[in-house]
């Protein structure tokens, strides 16, 4: 399992039907982010600065381009969507920020750049990712025009940031560190700290793009099954990988003890389930018709990631 570690080589390897469409939307996606977080003078610099260098650092923006995604696939311009798809990504930094600290898994590299506690102390990078969530629901309350649509999207993704979704995964993958643990306590863990936000990407997109409740279903069904296919694909890159393509450090999850796919699985039946779980995830999404073509070949990227 090996990959170019830069984004333009990966997206070669994407479907050429979808490519230049990707690279259209993360364009847009990258450009938000950056007019989003340029803040007042009421913002410290250096509170701007650390918020900044985690979230514009290079990275997939697989949450927001699912929430665009979805969007399409209903029948919507996705360009409305690009408010909710960002404070999705700022939630999704804040928590990678944590994630990083000491106190959690002390990391000291992320996307190829100093973690963020790194560069701007732990104090500093704790506030930026406090920031970062307080700002990611301002911006869903005042960034799209329909109230109620802001709300629903609002309370999609306070839920999964929640206890017992994002927060609660992540309190359950700590303790469960240098402990025996089985498969259904795996999963549990990462249908929350990693599945969460990806199904609340896919359910934000099927509000604003005015999802009937069978594609609302389908929506969360093909989010759970890429959550978990995504998960297994990461744990596998931590054992095979490598510091420069992944931008993080590799071989992480073994030295903290975390329980794993692989760990429990092997790697043949880890590479397996996952490619099952996208086969499930691909079917959950023929209530769309063709519309779900950009969606289907998104969870084959997963599938063939290489950071």
């Amino acid at each position: 399992m090996s990959e170019p570690s830069n984004a333009t080589a990966t997206e070669s390897s994407l479907a050429s039907t979808h490519q230049d469409d990707w690279l259209r939307k993360r364009q847009r996606i990258e450009e938000a982010l950056d007019a989003y977080s340029q803040f007042d003078g009421d913002c410290p610099a250096v509170l701007r600065d650390a918020m900044r260098h985690s979230l514009l650092a290079p990275g997939k923006r697989l949450r927001p381009l699912l929430v665009l995604l979805a969007t399409d696939a209903c029948g919507v311009d996705w360009q409305i969507a690009i408010p909710a798809g960002c404070a999705l990504e700022m939630v999704h930094t804040y928590s990678l920020i944590h994630d990083d600290l000491p106190a959690m898994d002390d990391d000291d590299l992320r996307r190829g750049l100093p973690t963020c506690h790194k560069l701007f102390g732990e104090a500093m990078a704790i506030l930026a990712g406090d920031a970062l969530l307080a700002f990611a629901f301002e911006l869903l309350s005042r960034g799209l025009s329909d109230a109620g649509q802001a709300a629903a999207c609002v309370r999609e993704l306070a839920r999964a940031a929640g206890p017992t979704a994002l927060v609660g995964g992540q309190a359950d993958d700590l303790a469960a560190e240098f402990q025996a643990g089985d498969l259904q306590q795996l999963q549990h863990i990462h249908r929350r700290k990693t599945g969460a936000l990806l199904v609340a990407a896919l359910r934000m997109g099927g509000v604003i793009g005015r999802a009937n409740d069978e594609q609302m279903d389908a929506l969360g069904a093909y989010g759970q099954k890429l959550g978990l296919a995504f998960q297994i694909v990461d744990d596998l890159l931590d054992t095979q990988g490598n510091d420069r393509d992944l931008g993080k450090r590799a071989g992480k999850d073994q030295r903290h003890g975390k329980l794993t796919f692989p760990g429990l699985l092997g790697m043949e039946s880890s590479v397996r389930r996952a490619a099952t779980l996208v086969d499930e995830a691909i079917e959950a999404t023929k209530v769309f018709g063709e519309r779900a073509n950009a969606l289907q070949a998104l969870a084959r990227y997963v599938l063939e990631r290489r950071h």
